[in-house]
């Protein structure tokens, strides 16, 4: 097998300065995309009105109190430009992970490092490789610069098959895409099995970690593959502000990646998209421990509640650590999303294996007993 390198991945760099003049409309359209027959007839992330909205894997608790401060704290910056901002969250970064700043990318949410990473590999060509179902907007980013998506089904328990995938590289995988905990499953692949895995493939192609959810997992669990990075592997790692700290509405994220990686991502991004407000919030939330306690424990009593739901039903689910469960479709996917959607709620539906499955984020404990007293009532 060729072992693609990321000197090699990064050549399509000058083929990026094209492509970036539409990242940003492709990025939201992609983000909102069905993922199954019965959203295209109708989008629940189109819905207006009043909603309880499990559909985004949102926090329902933030932003946390020092981060409201935070914001409040920077509104006299608001006139200036945020340059000199994006340098002091990214030395805080490189700090609190142990890598110099150089290793560090500030981005507008994680989707823009996505996108930024599929674009890089579809315009060298080949293809791209990731399990199935995952957080797709990588890989349809590839495809929309011609790359071939590759898939590997998830095993019995929806989780990583990882002889599978790594099975499936091929010498034209330009990436090897890797959500840990999963996205839309919440399953998760532990501590050194992963390690060990994604540094043998690192030898092969470049291996995408995404990381927005491990800060679900209790800490002593919270194995981040910035360490391979550290150690001088072809990874890229991806973590934001999204999911436990509460700011999905600001869009701010980063990587960790080896410089010569970082430096080539940061050329073509679209300028000056990082705004004052969200690395404000950012700053004040990185070192919030204690909120990011909270989240996790309210989560964890909301999802072993919603988890307990499931199980007493007979429905098939893997073991979610994250904020999002996925469960075969007791109905017709299309008329699940109608009738939650009557009854105030939004969740999503996905098409896998020829048939099609609920995803639900995890909101309040209140909130999802709410939430299963209507679903027992549409699903009869």
């Amino acid at each position: 097998m060729t072992n693609y390198s990321r000197r090699n991945w990064m050549k399509s760099a000058a083929g990026l300065t094209a492509g970036m003049m539409i990242t940003s409309a492709w990025a939201d359209q992609l983000f909102a995309a069905p993922v199954s027959k019965a959203e295209e007839w109708l989008n629940p992330l189109a819905a207006n009105g009043k909603l309880v909205r499990l559909g985004s894997n949102e926090n329902p608790y933030g932003p946390s109190a020092k981060a409201r401060k935070a914001l409040v704290a920077a509104m006299d910056e608001f006139n200036r430009y945020a340059n000199d901002g994006v340098n002091e969250l990214k030395k805080a970064i490189a700090a609190k992970e142990g890598v110099s700043a150089d290793h560090v990318l500030v981005t507008a949410g994680s989707s823009e490092t996505l996108c930024l990473t599929g674009m890089g590999a579809g315009l060298e060509g080949g293809s791209v490789l990731s399990a199935y179902p995952t957080f797709r907007l990588l890989m349809d980013y590839a495809e929309k610069f011609n790359a071939r998506w590759d898939k590997v089904d998830l095993n019995s328990e929806l989780v990583h098959d990882l002889p599978a995938l790594a099975s499936a590289l091929k010498s034209d995988t330009r990436i090897l895409f890797l959500c840990n905990p999963n996205n839309p499953t919440g399953t998760f692949i532990p501590g050194d099995q992963f390690k060990n895995f994604c540094q043998e493939m690192s030898k092969k192609t470049t291996v995408f970690v995404d990381e927005a959810y491990i800060e679900f997992l209790e800490p002593d669990e919270q194995r981040t593959m910035v360490e391979l990075v550290k150690e001088g592997h072809n990874v890229i790692v991806s973590r934001t502000f999204s999911k436990v700290h509460g700011l999905a509405g600001l869009r701010i994220a980063y990587a960790i990646a080896p410089p010569d990686v970082i430096k080539k991502l940061a050329r073509f991004q679209m300028g000056a998209v990082i705004n004052q407000a969200a690395l404000a919030a950012a700053k004040a939330s990185l070192e919030d421990h204690e909120f990011a306690i909270y989240t996790r424990k309210k989560n964890n009593e909301a999802l072993a509640y919603f988890s307990n739901y499931l199980s007493s039903k007979g429905w098939i689910h893997g073991k979610s650590r994250a904020n999002v469960v996925l469960f075969p479709a007791p109905k017709s996917g299309k008329q699940i999303l109608e009738q939650t959607l009557a009854k105030g709620f939004q969740i999503r539906v996905w098409d896998y294996k020829e048939k099609e499955w609920c995803r639900v984020s995890i909101g309040t404990l209140e909130e999802m007993k709410l939430f299963t007293k209507a679903f027992d009532e549409v699903i009869g």
